[in-house]
């Protein structure tokens, strides 16, 4: 059940949205609900979303958020993301809190995988 005033749901754009649902299938294991030939939704995955058919692609460089999965093996999710297709735009490096890398998937949305591991 939704909780009040709490995040819910994220929709991300996508230029290629059969690439774009491989590499999530592939990379991470997740199914899809399409509904229409413009719109496939996922759920179950920390965070319920969806992806659009669109020009356009979410970049922190744009100003967009950042949207961060978490890996208790970093080096393994990192070789799994490049396996599915994924663009490694930022190696993994250390920050405060542990260490993490950045990515790009098939229609070029930015996601990032930390963990508080080493890598």
């Amino acid at each position: 059940m939704s909780e009040h005033e709490k995040l819910d749901y994220a929709e991300f754009p996508a230029t290629d949205l059969s690439a774009t649902k491989e590499f999530f299938i592939k990379a991470f294991g997740w199914s899809f609900e399409d509904f229409g030939p413009e719109y496939a939704a996922f759920s179950g995955q920390g965070l319920d979303g969806g992806f659009f058919k669109s020009d356009q692609a979410s970049l922190t460089s744009r100003g967009a958020a950042l949207l961060v999965f978490y890996s208790q093996d970093l080096a393994s999710t990192l070789s799994k993301v490049e396996a599915a297709g994924g663009v490694i735009v930022e190696p993994i490096f250390s920050f405060p809190g542990g260490h993490r890398f950045h990515f790009t998937e098939p229609s070029g949305n930015e996601f990032a995988v930390w963990s508080d591991t080493h890598a």
